[in-house]
């Protein structure tokens, strides 16, 4: 009879990396062109003035400014002023 127990299934509870997801710049920050702004899974955020969307719905920086957080037709949308 074995005294060790089988560790088979307890291995298989280990979760996966997180995907670092998220918004990171904040409202008043300056970016340059090319700087990612939004991560996200499906376009909860729109892209507005100065701003691209993704391949993978990533919200990123064509011109430089500041960026600014606002609301169109109740969906959140960033957008670059100048």
């Amino acid at each position: 009879m074995s005294t060790k127990k089988a560790t088979g299934k307890t291995i298989q509870h280990i979760s996966p990396a997180g995907k670092r997801l998220g918004v990171k710049v904040t409202t008043g920050q300056n970016v340059s062109p090319g700087m990612i702004l939004v991560r996200q899974r499906g376009t909860k955020m729109g892209a507005g003035i100065g701003v691209k969307v993704g391949r993978d719905h990533t919200l990123y920086a064509v011109s430089s400014g500041v960026v600014k957080f606002g609301q169109r037709l109740g969906k959140i949308v960033v957008s670059i002023a100048k």
